[in-house]
């Protein structure tokens, strides 16, 4: 049996959170490692989706440029037929219809190399003189500028083909190729990212050694507004590949025709009287047609990913 003095001096057993206890510990948080991305099973499954949406035509497209006009009808989209006709589908599309498709290849290269080119030059232009000069008025270019860009291509589409009715400049290659020299969207790019991308230092320094304003441009400015002028290269470029309004309300004759408005044709023919169903070749004119956006993306976009951190970091 125990004294009184040994049963006081046991220490009384406390709860947690009682004055007497021990302080609980928290478990550490895991902290970020810079180097080791997050992993998201949401994010991982809207990418996959995303993925499937733009892969699944694309794949669609290929399998279907192996078969014959039958074999359209008459199989899975998403698989092969027994006949592997893809080659040719290809022989077939430059021959058809004395190899007119060949012709709207050539009109389509004349319009990009053309209109794209020449709107990404004149943005280049309009953009570094417009970051890079103080003249009164600018704050009002600025304003139509940006009006433009909000103001879509189809809304102006009545305007144009009439002011080029009264010139006599329809249903001739002009008709769109003065059109594609305007792009607002590219003027205002240009602007932004020559503010940032050209010192004024350096163009004061190349004044000092007595080099003029053109001479600036083109060694000094120029050069460092490359990732930027691609990227403006690359979105004129696709929108005048694909453009198909303009030339539709424009151009008459089948021999101007760019590849949209030719491919439409052809798949148009199954709905007309005595028409000849085409839709391999147009499937196959399909693929060809997208083959040189796909390779201008994958050899420019060296380029357009140098400058895309371009003044992020401030110095």
């Amino acid at each position: 049996m125990s004294s009184p003095a040994t049963t006081a001096s046991l220490p009384t057993p406390t709860t947690a959170g009682t004055p007497g206890s021990a302080p609980r510990l928290r478990a550490p948080r895991k902290r970020h490692s810079p180097g080791r991305p997050r992993r998201s099973v949401l994010l991982t499954v809207l990418t996959g989706l995303v993925m499937l949406y733009a892969l699944v035509p694309l794949l669609w497209l290929v399998i279907s440029t192996t078969k014959t006009q039958e074999g359209l009808a008459g199989s899975f989209g998403l698989w092969f037929e027994g006949d592997f006709a893809l080659w040719d589908n290809i022989s077939t599309t430059f021959t058809y219809n004395d190899g007119v498709f060949t012709r709207w290849l050539l009109n389509t290269l004349m319009y990009v190399g053309l209109g794209a080119g020449g709107a990404t030059f004149l943005a280049v232009l309009g953009g570094y003189a417009l970051a890079k000069f103080a003249f009164p008025g600018k704050r009002a270019v600025f304003a139509v500028v940006i009006g433009a860009v909000a103001v879509p291509g189809t809304a102006l589409a009545v305007p144009t083909f009439l002011m080029f009715s009264n010139m006599g400049l329809t249903d001739t290659p002009w008709a769109v190729i003065i059109p594609s020299l305007i792009s607002p969207f590219g003027l205002y790019l240009m602007w932004v990212f020559a503010t940032e991308a050209i010192p004024t230092e350096l163009m004061e320094a190349a004044r000092i050694d007595g080099a003029g304003e053109v001479r600036t441009f083109f060694q000094v400015g120029l050069p460092l507004l490359a990732p930027g002028m691609v990227t403006v290269l690359l979105f004129t470029m696709v929108a005048t590949w694909n453009n198909y309004f303009l030339p539709l309300i424009m151009l008459k004759d089948p021999d101007w025709y760019p590849l949209t408005l030719g491919l439409n044709s052809w798949n148009a023919q199954a709905a007309t009287a005595g028409g000849e169903p085409v839709f391999n070749l147009v499937i196959t004119g399909s693929l060809i047609t997208i083959l040189p956006l796909i390779a201008a993306f994958l050899l420019l976009q060296k380029y357009w990913q140098s400058g895309l951190a371009a003044g992020s970091v401030k110095e």
